[in-house]
This record gives C-alpha cells, sequence and structure tokens, in this order.
C-alpha cells in the first residue's frame, strides 16, 4: 500500500507529472472541478509540458469514451476516487494515472497514486485544494494559484459547517493572503451575495440563519434597513454589501442579532468568513468574492460550458468573462424556477426526509442546487430528496439530496446513504454528508425513496443513542 503521508504522496505526484511527455486532465464540471483542472493545467503548463482537458459529467460507463486512449499521463481532478476500476477497466497501468480527489475511495488492484484529502483525516479540503498543494510541490512560486483553491473549497462547501477554513484549506488561504490577491472578512455577516446582491435580496434570501420578517421577504427586509437610516438612493438599486461602510455594517448586523435574539432564535450561524479577491475588478462583480466567483463557474459547468470558467480561470476577462456572465444569469433564473416550483408544488414528507420528483421540467444538472435553496422554506431539519430524469440516459433516474450543516451533526451522512442505497439497485452515488447524488435505475425510483428514508432513521438514531 502507498503512504497516506501528504507530503509523500505530493512528491509522488509531482515527480510523476515532471516525468512524464503529455499530461492529460479529466476533471469534473462543477466550481472544485473547474479550479482543479485550472489550478494544474497552469502548474503543468508553466513546465512547459503539453496539457489537454477533458470535462465529464460523471465518470461512469456512459463517459468512458471521453477519456483520450493515447500515452499520456491521466489526471482524474475531483473524480475517480470512488471509480477507480472503472479507470482500470480503461487498461491504464498503475504508472499512467494519478487521482487527486476528496471523494470515498474505492480501491482496485492497479493501486493507482492516489492524493486524497480523505487519506489524511482532511474532510474539508476539496480537489481544488489538493490539486494546489501538488502545483506547489511542483514549484513553490505557484502560490498565486492558492485563490483557485480557495474558489474550489467554497464551491464544494468545505467551509458550511464550521463557518471558515481548517486544516489543510486554512494553509492555502494563508498562502494566498501572503500572496497578496486574497482578503479574509472574518466573522462578518453570513449572506451570500455580497458584492452584487442588493441588500434586501441577500438579507431575505440567506439560506442559513431564520431571521423572522426578514427570511423570505424582500419587503420586510427593505423595512429593517429603512429603519436602520439604510435606504434606496431615490431612482437609484439598493447597495450590496460590499460597499457598506463599517459603521453601517455594524448597525445592521447588531441590530440583526437584537431581532433573532428577541424572537428566540439562534444566532448561532450569524457569522462566516468572507474571501474577497484584491486582484479583480468592480465591473467584474461576479468574480469579487469566492462563493460568487463558484456560482459563475457552476453555472458554466451546469450548461455544459466548464472550459468557459477554466478560461475565466485563468484570468479571461474578455469573451469568456461575458459570455459566463450571461449564463450566469440564466442559471440563476432556471434555479428560481426550480425553487418556485419546489415551493409551490410542495414536496411529500417522510419521517426522515422530503422527496419530489420534477420529472423532464428542469435540467439534471441544477434541481440539486435548486433543492437545496428550497430547503429554508421548507423544513431544514430534514434532508431533502430530488429526482428527474437523466438527460443522458432515458432508463436512469438523477437523485440529488442537500441538508443543513445542523443535520449534519446529529449524525446524517447523505453520501453514506445515497451510495448504500444506490449500490443495491445497480446504480451509483457520491458526494459528500451535506451534498450528495445518485443514479439508479428509473423502475426502482419509489423503493429507493422508502430505502433511504430507512438508513436516515438509521442515522439520526445513532446519533440519539450517542447523546
Amino acid at each position: 500500500m502507498r503512504q497516506t503521508c501528504p507530503d509523500a504522496d505530493l512528491a509522488a505526484a509531482s515527480e510523476v507529472i515532471q516525468a512524464s511527455d503529455a499530461v492529460t486532465i479529466i476533471s469534473h464540471i462543477d466550481a472544485d472541478g473547474i479550479t482543479s483542472e485550472s489550478i494544474l493545467s497552469q502548474a503543468i503548463s508553466r513546465l512547459e509540458i503539453p496539457v489537454k482537458t477533458a470535462f465529464i459529467r460523471q465518470l461512469d460507463p456512459l463517459t468512458l469514451h471521453q477519456i483520450p486512449q493515447d500515452d499520456s499521463l491521466k489526471i482524474f481532478s475531483d473524480l475517480g476516487s470512488g471509480q477507480q476500476v472503472l479507470i482500470e477497466q480503461l487498461g491504464f497501468a498503475s504508472d499512467q494515472v494519478v487521482i487527486v480527489d476528496h471523494h470515498v475511495s474505492q480501491p482496485s488492484e492497479s493501486e493507482y497514486l492516489e492524493v486524497n484529502s480523505l487519506k489524511y483525516g482532511e474532510h474539508k479540503t476539496s480537489a481544488a485544494g489538493i490539486a494546489y498543494l501538488i502545483s506547489k510541490e511542483l514549484d513553490s512560486a505557484n502560490t498565486d494559484l492558492a485563490k483557485l483553491g480557495i474558489i474550489g473549497n467554497v464551491g464544494d462547501m468545505m467551509d458550511r459547517e464550521d463557518l471558515c477554513f481548517t486544516g489543510l484549506a486554512k494553509t492555502i488561504l494563508e498562502d494566498a493572503i501572503n500572496y497578496g490577491n486574497v482578503e479574509i472578512w472574518k466573522k462578518d455577516l453570513n449572506i451570500y451575495g455580497i458584492s452584487t446582491r442588493p441588500l434586501p435580496n441577500a438579507l431575505a434570501y440567506t439560506d442559513d440563519i431564520d431571521i423572522p420578517g426578514i427570511s423570505n421577504d424582500i419587503s420586510g427586509a427593505q423595512r429593517f434597513l429603512e429603519r436602520l437610516g439604510v435606504v434606496s438612493p431615490h431612482g437609484k438599486a439598493w447597495p450590496v454589501w460590499q460597499d457598506l461602510s463599517f459603521e453601517q455594517k455594524q448597525s445592521i448586523t447588531s441590530a440583526l442579532v437584537e431581532h433573532v435574539i428577541a424572537h428566540n432564535r439562534s444566532a448561532e450561524r450569524m457569522f462566516i468568513d468572507h474571501y474577497l479577491f484584491l486582484d479583480e475588478r468592480r465591473e467584474y462583480g461576479p468574480l469579487l468574492n469566492a462563493s460568487e466567483y463558484a456560482t459563475l463557474l457552476n453555472s458554466c459547468g451546469r450548461w455544459s460550458k466548464p472550459a468557459l470558467g477554466s478560461a475565466i480561470c485563468r484570468g479571461d476577462r474578455g469573451t469568456s468573462y461575458l459570455e459566463a456572465d450571461i449564463m450566469l444569469r440564466n442559471h440563476r433564473a432556471k434555479i428560481r424556477e426550480v425553487l418556485e416550483y419546489i415551493t409551490d408544488k410542495g414536496v411529500s414528507e417522510y419521517s426522515h426526509m422530503l422527496f419530489i420528483h420534477v420529472g423532464s421540467l428542469f435540467p439534471d444538472t441544477i434541481v440539486g442546487i435548486g433543492s437545496g435553496i428550497a430547503l429554508s422554506r421548507l423544513n431544514p431539519k430534514k434532508p431533502i430528496l430530488i429526482m428527474c430524469e437523466d438527460s443522458m440516459d432515458e432508463t436512469v433516474t438523477k437523485v440529488s439530496m442537500r441538508t443543513k450543516p445542523d443535520v449534519i451533526k446529529s449524525g446524517v451522512d447523505l453520501q453514506a446513504a445515497l451510495s448504500m442505497v444506490a449500490e443495491k439497485y445497480g446504480g451509483s452515488g457520491g458526494g459528500h454528508k451535506i451534498a450528495a447524488g445518485a443514479f439508479i435505475p428509473k423502475e426502482v425510483e419509489q423503493e429507493f425513496v422508502e430505502d433511504v428514508n430507512r438508513v436516515l432513521a438509521e442515522q439520526f438514531g445513532t446519533s440519539e443513542n450517542n447523546s
């Protein structure tokens, strides 16, 4: 077995890459996959080693044909750990593959070189974080790429449970701050869209804290702000959080804490660390902070343009950015449609989860995001499972699940639940405790739902027994 010391694995990956004549990166299409690919491709290109990329939605039998059958070193990024048997079936020897991942591993006889944060007990570092550490091993001058590692970590919600980075992710953040292109706002207000969202919208649609009279109520948020003297200039848009003065932020934050406590709500998740980018210009609003940057990359990937996101990560602020900005607007509009559909139609409530099937109404790449946002309007104490038709195979159903950090603390692990039940029915599942997905045969949908609810009941029960 290979050593599990991160330094040894990083050194081994660096050595294999530097000895290669050419590299092909096979990467996932979400923000973590796109940033991972961009980090690796830039670091390898700087060594003057030819590198090309194949982005794929899921590593499964339907997508194996997208992996080039040539002599280049294959780097699987943000996927591969759980599909090593599939990789082996392609005929790749152990010295032809490097896996850069943070998902649960499936060992194979080939014993591929796997640089996976889970091997080191790091559950809150994404593939982009590992990709950055490899890039730094290749050349210590690659600290400019730490910024992309932060975006990948935020995009995969590695900071959501603790509301800040820990472990290896914190080390990467320190590199970025020392390089000078990242600034951290510690324990700032826990809202999304600090650089682009009108302030009432940001307060009303934060999905992590419950603010009576404000959450899901823009008019209520406006009245709250007006009472504090924060108003929309006549004929102009409301300000965004990033543009407020320190005194205005302090006034709003103090009033929010008092308001939440007065209504017997917890203020525990009121504050979060935000990561802002000093090398981005104001006109590129979605690129000014890590969470919105990650959303833009996700929109590229979810709408089949991951290479566009990669170009932006490499610095393209021309045509690529303009196209991605349009895609982002469409992405947000479609997610709002999913959100409205779920809340209007309602969900089936099982003993330990919520469930809805949207059929072919929405693309399978965005339903999970919409369902996660909808949780705040439903019952956030239970995970939500959403099903839809798979766009690549009409005999397959795509499953997505989302939950809240407080539920994770109750012992719930969505990745474990979906993987276990999907495998029982001949499907496949993966992801993380807080967000996971699966592909299952269409004919077993109802049985699958009932089994997942049963597994979640066991997970909740285990937590209750240990308390």
